[in-house]
């Protein structure tokens, strides 16, 4: 947990993700083409990957733990979270407030 509250604390936004899921891909995608860059830590590729999904799992309440965002050093959640929030119009008051989105 220390690791993803660490990690997560490093960047406006930060998605936790595995390289296979598409899932994470969308979610990706739909920061960058708003401007953000958001720092992708890839749980497959990360030698303490299985610890940090554990620990996301148990934030998020839910397995897959993948994609979990955070915004701002706040978890987000995941994809339906997301979504909602940009359809609603709050992502992006969100991702300037954090200093993630500057336009």
């Amino acid at each position: 947990m220390d690791r993803v509250t660490k990690l997560a604390s490093q960047r406006p936004v930060v998605i936790f993700s595995m390289s296979s899921c598409c899932m994470c891909h969308t979610v990706m995608r739909l920061f960058r083409d708003l401007g953000v860059n958001p720092m992708v830590v890839e749980l497959d590729e990360d030698p303490r990957g299985k610890e940090m999904e554990k620990a996301l799992a148990r934030l998020l309440g839910r397995n897959p733990a993948v994609p979990a965002v955070f915004i701002g050093s706040r978890l987000v959640g995941s994809t339906d979270k997301v979504m909602s929030l940009h359809l609603g119009g709050n992502l992006v008051p969100l991702l300037r407030n954090a200093g993630g989105l500057w336009v």
